[in-house]
């Protein structure tokens, strides 16, 4: 799936995916390349997407990244102690083989900008075959086929919110309560 609500060229989008869904109209709250995979989440609410997207929250993202060739310890470090990419100091605060695996790494970042992941793996040398997004925030992609939706949760929408300094019960005030999310 594209991520993008329509394709001129008539590829499958996760708009197609999410048709269906609500009756609202939903956006993405950040945008996740179209060579990537994994986690997206969809609202209504412009309010919780400026503040999911406000830099100073930069909330926490999980990443299974696929690399061609062997990434070396060294190169776990180096993305822990961060580095400058033209747009700034960026770093990991977590970088590990998955099951010892030297082409395949899980990463935790907490940054707002645009194929971070990729850019700090090519940065180093390393061309990337596969980012896959299987975390943002308190939500995972963990019992959710490829290719599926959900609504989140009450309880995963509040976190969301008070992660954010949302105000949970003034926003439930000034609701109706049509409100959408997906992850």
């Amino acid at each position: 799936f594209l991520a993008v609500d329509h394709d001129p060229s008539g590829r499958r989008t996760i708009g197609d995916l999410i048709k269906q869904a609500c009756r609202e109209r939903v956006f993405p709250v950040d945008r996740v390349e179209k060579e990537s995979t994994g986690l997206i989440l969809f609202t209504n609410d412009g309010e919780l997407t400026k503040r999911l997207n406000h830099p100073k929250v930069a909330l926490r993202e999980l990443y299974h990244v696929t690399l061609a060739k062997k990434a070396s310890p060294e190169d776990l470090e180096k993305m822990v102690e961060g580095f400058v990419l033209d747009q700034g100091f960026v770093k990991a605060k977590e970088a590990a083989f998955v099951k010892n695996d030297p082409h395949e790494v899980g990463m935790e970042i907490h940054s707002n900008r645009s194929r971070v992941v990729r850019r700090m793996w090519e940065h180093l040398g390393h061309k990337v075959v596969k980012v896959d997004r299987v975390g943002y925030g308190p939500l995972t992609k963990k019992d959710l086929p490829r290719g599926r939706w959900r609504h989140l949760s009450d309880q995963e929408l509040n976190i969301l919110r008070m992660t954010t300094g949302l105000n949970v019960s003034s926003f439930h005030e000034r609701q109706s309560g049509n409100n959408r999310h997906l992850p």
